[in-house]
């Protein structure tokens, strides 16, 4: 290959300035509707990953899940998070935002009925103070999991300009 095709594959060039997104696709992003990767340490310290759909509570990314489940169990033990949200089949396609930071256990009922009207919103359809019981129930026995992002490392492959990877 010539140096200047190299170049073009990201061969030895640093190219973290050239695929970040901005703060504005960075919103746009989580704001697609899509799962989220949530993960915690479990008390032996390994990772304990798992998908979850997600909303926004208070400006923050957010998820409801069972009081005991282990990811509460664990983010009480250990507030420490990692929650990674990806897009692309192909190299060229590839984006993705890690948000790092801290989780916050959320069991106030008015917060927590505030972020499952936004679920029910995302993934279900418009809210009606008819589908209350629904969301009322969705909430039982749970706790909201707030996330307080302390960094964000984003990356969009689609902004190097390579030529499609997908196979004809």
């Amino acid at each position: 290959m010539s140096e200047g095709t190299n170049r073009r594959m990201g061969h030895g060039v640093k190219q973290r300035d050239v695929i970040k997104m901005t703060p504005g696709e960075v919103d746009a992003f989580l704001h697609e509707r899509r799962p989220m990767t949530l993960c915690s340490v479990n008390h032996d310290g390994s990772i304990h990953a798992v998908a979850m759909w997600y909303g926004f509570l208070e400006g923050c990314v957010a998820i409801e899940t069972k009081a005991k489940s282990q990811k509460a169990l664990n983010l009480r033990r250990d507030p420490r998070v990692t929650c990674l949200l990806e897009d692309g089949d192909y190299y060229e396609e590839l984006r993705g935002v890690e948000l790092v930071g801290r989780a916050e256990v959320v069991e106030d009922p008015d917060r927590m009925f505030a972020l499952g009207v936004d679920l029910f919103e995302r993934y279900y359809g418009s809210y009606t103070e008819e589908m209350r019981p629904f969301v009322e129930t969705m909430l039982n026995k749970r706790v909201v999991i707030k996330v307080h992002v302390e960094r964000t490392v984003t990356w969009d492959h689609g902004k190097l300009g390579l030529p499609p990877s997908r196979p004809s």
